[in-house]
């Protein structure tokens, strides 16, 4: 995917302690037509340039130096704070659910948490990367899986298959996305969304206000 004519470029920062990998994708977010502001060898020397100089979107690693725990998660979580429209994706080479939740307190709007395999492919970063920046969300499947392992009371009025949508929905597709995956209509997946709204009691105070609430609840 590229930018349309007269778009206005997303400016992203890489943020990763191994070079190769930092370089990498910047390369591949570059190839994408996103243009590729900063690298950061760690997550104090990107928060450094906050708020002066925010990207649209930072990449970054969840464990880095010094400690190569939970860095990146709290980097996330500081970036949210200092410049609450620059968005976060984190990457990671494990399922961490805590760190997934604890991103996602901090805000579920521009906020994405993928397994680092996901790199590999072109349109996979570009389309997380530029979803991030239009303020959606994006989690990788297996993410999603074992948070709603962890959390099932609050949906305990859905039905299997409203479940599965507000699954998907929490990986960030569109109606018409989730109707491709169910292979179901468009309508019907409307139904199920309205369905879902009307369950977890949310008040119709916009679609895309709704969905984030409806993800929240499904997540925690």
């Amino acid at each position: 995917m590229s930018d349309g004519p007269g778009a206005a470029r997303i400016r992203a920062v890489v943020v990763d302690d191994a070079v190769l990998l930092r370089e990498g994708l910047a390369r591949v977010l570059d190839e994408a037509g996103i243009d590729v502001v900063g690298q950061y060898a760690d997550a104090d020397s990107f928060l450094a340039t906050l708020p002066h100089d925010a990207p649209d979107v930072v990449v970054m690693d969840v464990r880095m130096p010094p400690t190569f725990t939970d860095e990146g998660v709290r980097a996330a979580v500081e970036t949210r704070r200092v410049a609450p429209r620059t968005g976060v994706l984190l990457l990671s080479q494990y399922v961490e659910a805590t760190y997934a939740e604890d991103v996602l307190a901090a805000g579920a709007t521009g906020i994405g948490y993928l397994l680092k395999d996901r790199v590999t492919r072109l349109e996979e970063i570009d389309d997380a990367v530029r979803r991030i920046a239009a303020g959606g969300t994006v989690l990788d499947p297996e993410v999603v899986t074992q948070l709603m392992g962890r959390r099932r009371d609050p949906l305990a009025a859905l039905t299997p298959r409203e479940r599965e949508v507000l699954g998907l929905m929490a990986e960030g597709r569109t109606n018409a996305a989730i109707a491709r995956a169910l292979v179901i209509g468009t309508g019907a997946v409307e139904k199920h969304v309205s369905s879902i709204f009307g369950k977890l009691a949310l008040e119709d105070t916009g679609e895309d206000h709704r969905r984030v609430l409806a993800v929240l609840a499904y997540l925690g």
